[in-house]
Parts: structure tokens; C-alpha cells; sequence
């Protein structure tokens, strides 16, 4: 029992000794990583940063009692050109779909296609057994040669009746018969023609061949099976994925728009990733509907792409974006330079003094990462774009380097914890290169 209340006394005096070494490691790390070699005397600091000895800016600051700049980022206002876009989602559609099915019914026999192969508009994809078809031409040929028999044996028996009228040996009834006979057998064979040419384009649809050039999908039924013209599913799906069609919806405020556009020449349409970002493909506008749906208040729009990489995969959904506009020659600034506040839309400008100055704006267009600028800023401005929660109109800022922070010291924790006293570390040509801008008060 005495034992577990020493070990108990001993675990508090060690994190009290700890809790007072953190609360006074402003008076300690320094002395100590001097004397490990860790950093620079102050002498050394002092001339690698062109500040005398003793505390320089920051004591001086703080004995007169006005505060550190305010770091910050800043970007430049560019004068550039920037397009319009109208975003949408919708779908990826064939261009032409088409579902392959008997026009006659009979026995599958062959299969000339594999699942999922390209195929040329032409190409034989099936064959139906054709002998029933077969022998019902063959049977009406043979009906066709039999009433043309008829029909000369007709004929012949008209001339002979036509030259017995004529010398008064036969009769006008006789001729009359005769010529209508004839008529009958002529009859009988252009209605064996149109037999003919009914059974030949049965024996034809035993053959099926691809109407468009396109891919085969999943076939539905296999060689052996009885296949007819009221199956639902068909033998195979054909589509048409290069050029392919994407159908997406626009708000219907927008359509004025897209038709002034369209006026001007064929538009732009830009297949986006999952990401929102990435393009796809490039197609161009194909078709606008020709009516707004009245339940969503859109209007679905329809554009080709080439899909020459075969990214667009019909069925599936895809962020699509029509470019209606390119705005010339405009000011553009970052997005997260733009603030707003009571009097409307503002942006921080560096000054040359190393100050900065609110400035009240009037945006453009405006996306996540960058803003058009139609009053307030021209081209070549400074804006700032952080460190706006301790920011105010003449307030003194200290531009930071755009490359990434010194790696932090092996066995010293407090690197990250500290950015404040870091850049002491820094000597020579290395500190001289990566220096901040100084401020007015600090040239003095």
C-alpha cells in the first residue's frame, strides 16, 4: 500500500515538473538550443539579416508598442480572356441504337459476331435456317412458270380467233373469250411475280445483317434456339458509341442565351470527369428541345463527341458544360481574394508601402477558382488572398514566400509549434534569399 503512494506522489511531481518546463519553454529552449548548437547567436543573426544585435525590429515594436505585420499571400490581377460556360448533367446516349431481331421465325443456325465486337454497317451477324423459304421460292417460280405456259397458249388461240373473224368463220363471242383469257393469264403472272418477290425477301431475312456500324452487346439467345419476329428481347443489341450523344438539362433561364449563341456559329460542349474538372471530350451542340419540361423547368440540350477513346460509355451520367461566351480582355483575381461584407463585395490591395487598402468591387463571372473583376482593381494590382480575420483598411502585412516552409530540425519538437521564432535558424545567403519584405517602421 506505502509502495502504490510513492509511485502515486512520484506520477504527479513529474507532471507538474513537465506541465512548468512547457508553461516557461520561452525562457529555457533558446539558452538551450544555443548550447547544443541548434541555432545562431544573436550577433550571427543579427548580421545574416542586416538587423543590429538585441532584439532589432520585434523589441523595438514592442517597447513602442505597435504590432508585427500581418503575413500574408498575395496574387497578381490579370488581364486574360475567359469563357462562359452553362453546366448541366445528364446522360450518355448512342448515337443510334438498334435492337436486332428476326423478321422471320425459324431456327438459329449461325452466329457471326462476337459479344461486344465492332462491327461495319453490312456485316453478317446471323443466319436463320432458310430451308422452308427456300422451297416456297422455288414453289412460286414454278407457279410463275406454269402461268406463263398458259398465258402463250392464250395468246396464240386470241390470233387464231382474231383471223377466223376476220374471213366470217368465227364468231365475236369466240374472240371475246379468247382475248379475256389472255388478260386472266397475264394477271395470274404478275401475281406470281409479287409470290416471287415476297418468298425471296423471306429467304433474304434468314440473313440478318448489321443496319449501322456500331458494337454488339450481351447476345440474348444461342445457336439452336427457334428465334420469330415477336420476340421482345431480340438477339442482340447494336450501338452506335463512336460519334456518341450526350443529353443534359440547362435551366430554362438560360435558353435565351444559348439561342443567341447558337446564332453566331456551332457551339462547344466539354464531357467533365467525376472530378468536375477534367475534360473528357470535346463535342459539339447537336440539338435544343423543342420544349422546356414544365415538372423541372429545364430543357435538355443534346451534343455529339467523337469518343475516340471510348470515355463515354452509354447509360452513363456526365457533367456537361456549354461554352455560350468568351469574355475578352477582362481583370480576373483569385476567388478567395474576393470578400464580402455590409457595403457589398471587397479586396485588400498591397500598397507599396507594404500596407494594404480595402476596395470596394463590382464582380463578373465567378467560379471556385477564379473571379472576374468588371469595376475596381486593374491589371498588375497586388490582392491579398489570406490572413483576412486580422486584416484592416492601412493595415501593415508581411508577404510570405510562395515555396513551401524549411523542413522542421530532427529532435525538435517545437518547430511547427513555433513558426514565429523559426526563421532565427536561417543564416547566410540562405536567410538573405528568403527574407521578408520589411516593413516602413523596420527601415527606420
Amino acid at each position: 500500500m506505502a509502495r502504490r503512494h510513492w509511485v502515486l506522489v512520484s506520477v504527479i511531481i513529474l507532471g507538474a515538473a513537465g506541465f512548468g518546463a512547457y508553461t516557461l519553454r520561452d525562457r529555457w529552449l533558446g539558452r538551450v538550443e544555443t548550447m547544443l548548437g541548434l541555432a545562431p547567436t544573436e550577433a550571427t543573426t543579427a548580421q545574416s539579416s542586416g538587423r543590429p544585435a538585441g532584439g532589432g525590429r520585434r523589441r523595438n515594436g514592442r517597447q513602442s508598442g505597435q504590432s508585427e505585420p500581418v503575413p500574408v499571400l498575395v496574387a497578381d490581377a490579370k488581364a486574360s480572356d475567359v469563357p462562359v460556360f452553362i453546366d448541366g448533367v445528364g446522360s450518355v446516349r448512342p448515337l443510334n441504337t438498334v435492337t436486332i431481331r428476326p423478321q422471320v421465325s425459324g431456327k438459329l443456325v449461325e452466329l457471326h459476331f462476337e459479344e461486344g465486337q465492332d462491327v461495319r454497317k453490312g456485316d453478317v451477324l446471323v443466319r436463320i435456317d432458310d430451308a422452308v423459304y427456300r422451297a416456297q421460292l422455288d414453289q412460286a417460280i414454278g407457279k410463275k412458270a406454269q402461268d406463263q405456259a398458259l398465258l402463250q397458249n392464250a395468246e396464240l388461240a386470241l390470233d387464231r380467233y382474231q383471223k377466223l373473224v376476220q374471213s366470217s368463220s368465227g364468231t365475236q363471242q369466240q374472240l371475246d373469250t379468247a382475248r379475256s383469257q389472255v388478260e386472266q393469264y397475264r394477271a395470274a403472272v404478275q401475281s406470281d411475280d409479287a409470290a416471287i418477290a415476297s418468298a425471296q425477301a423471306s429467304l433474304d431475312y434468314t440473313t440478318i445483317r448489321a443496319p449501322i456500324d456500331g458494337r454488339t452487346g450481351i447476345r440474348n439467345v444461342d445457336v439452336g434456339n427457334i428465334v420469330s419476329s415477336s420476340d421482345a428481347a431480340g438477339i442482340v443489341t447494336l450501338s452506335q458509341i463512336k460519334p456518341i450523344s450526350v443529353v443534359f438539362s440547362i435551366p430554362q433561364q438560360q435558353l435565351a442565351r444559348v439561342n443567341a449563341a447558337s446564332g453566331g456559329g456551332q457551339l462547344t460542349v466539354e464531357a467533365l470527369a467525376g472530378d468536375g474538372k477534367s475534360v473528357i471530350d470535346n463535342g459539339m451542340l447537336a440539338a435544343v428541345d423543342n420544349q422546356v419540361d414544365a415538372t423541372t423547368g429545364t430543357v435538355r440540350i443534346k451534343a455529339n463527341f467523337p469518343n475516340e477513346k471510348l470515355a463515354l460509355w452509354p447509360g452513363a451520367f456526365v457533367n456537361a458544360r456549354l461554352l455560350v461566351e468568351t469574355l475578352k480582355g477582362v481583370i480576373v483575381v483569385p476567388t478567395a481574394a474576393v470578400q464580402r461584407g455590409p457595403n457589398g463585395t471587397f479586396v485588400y490591395l498591397l500598397r507599396p508601402d507594404q500596407t494594404v487598402g480595402m476596395k470596394m468591387v463590382k464582380l463578373g463571372q465567378q467560379d471556385d477558382v477564379r473571379t472576374v473583376i468588371a469595376e475596381g482593381v486593374a491589371d498588375g494590382d497586388k490582392v491579398v488572398t489570406t490572413g483576412f480575420s486580422r486584416l484592416k483598411d492601412g493595415e501593415h502585412v508581411e508577404v510570405a514566400a510562395s515555396q513551401p516552409p524549411p523542413a522542421a530540425v530532427p529532435g525538435n519538437p517545437n518547430e511547427e509549434r513555433k513558426p514565429n521564432r523559426r526563421p532565427q535558424k536561417t543564416g547566410g545567403a540562405e536567410a538573405a534569399s528568403a527574407a521578408p519584405v520589411v516593413s516602413p517602421e523596420a527601415k527606420q
